[in-house]
């Protein structure tokens, strides 16, 4: 449920039933890890597997995973998927990922301290599925993307169309958190 400022008026969200966890994102002091272990239950996936980018000057930033946070950005003037699905205002999938031509600069990325001496290398995304989260007013504030990940993409499912409306669902709701509204 939001608040209308504009309007004086409270609009209703109304989730399927799979979708009703998303709720508990809406609270004051959620944070990206929150919201992102809440998707990850969703959408059955690691939360290592979820992405939450930020738009902020022309550059979409990482607010999960924690380690990307200060890796860098992306401009949504590059050739990224993220960037792509901010410029179209448009959700797309990818169940063939792995051989879409894309910058896997941040795939490479370990994920903080490994307990082992032995060097652990990310397994690629093998499925995505990337959508914008959008403002009231359809002004791009962010993207949400859930990936499956994988050495074989056999073993990774793919998302249907369901799964992408229900991440398209997911957004709205993302759009009002305070999560994506802080700072």
């Amino acid at each position: 449920m939001t608040h209308n400022p504009d309007h004086g008026q409270t609009d209703e969200i109304v989730l399927p039933e799979n979708l009703l966890p998303l709720g508990s994102v809406l609270g004051q002091g959620v944070t990206p890890l929150d919201v992102c272990m809440v998707l990850a239950k969703v959408f059955h996936v690691q939360y290592t597997e979820v992405a939450l980018l930020r738009l902020e000057n022309g550059l979409l930033r990482f607010m999960f995973p924690e380690h990307l946070r200060t890796t860098g950005a992306i401009p949504v003037s590059s050739s990224a998927v993220a960037a792509h699905t901010a410029l179209s205002k448009k959700a797309e999938i990818f169940n063939n990922f792995a051989k879409v031509k894309h910058a896997s600069i941040f795939e490479s990325i370990k994920p903080g301290v490994v307990e082992s001496d032995e060097p652990v290398k990310p397994n690629p995304i093998q499925k995505l599925m990337s959508v914008p989260i959008l403002d009231q007013d359809s002004n791009v504030i962010g993207v949400i993307q859930i990936s499956r990940k994988g050495l074989d993409p056999r073993f990774a499912p793919d998302f249907s169309r369901e799964d992408l409306h229900d991440l398209e669902l997911a957004a709205g709701v993302l759009a009002s958190s305070p999560v994506l509204l802080a700072n």
